[in-house]
């Protein structure tokens, strides 16, 4: 599995690349990225929209509906990785100063199995 061996600094440059040899930087920029971010997590959103639980948790189990979600979710990473190239941002750095803030909002101890 690539994620065992790919770092992000390694999606960022393929990306990047990816980018460049179209010459789409032009278009990248933070207002296009985010709204094609929110438009693309809003499509992995539709494959479970009207779905109980139980029907969410078995969809992907059909080898089509798995490829058209692993589809919308790479769309979004890649948005989301251009998004951070084009901001200059440290992916890495941003999702561990995140989770010291979480863990300080939401203790452990205080929210361990509550959902709120």
């Amino acid at each position: 599995m690539a994620d065992e061996t790919m770092t992000v600094a390694q999606l960022r440059q393929a990306m990047q690349q990816f980018v460049d040899e179209r010459d789409w930087r032009q278009f990248h920029t933070p207002k296009n990225l985010a709204m094609s971010l929110a438009i693309e997590a809003a499509e992995v959103m539709e494959h479970f929209q009207w779905l109980d639980p139980t029907e969410a948790s078995e969809y992907t189990l059909d080898p089509a509906r798995r490829e058209a979600v692993a589809d919308e979710i790479a769309d979004v990473c890649c948005y989301l990785l251009s998004l951070v190239n084009a901001l200059n941002l440290d992916l890495t750095d941003a999702v561990l100063a995140k989770l010291v803030k979480n863990a300080r909002k939401y203790p452990a101890d205080q929210f361990r199995g509550r959902s709120r």
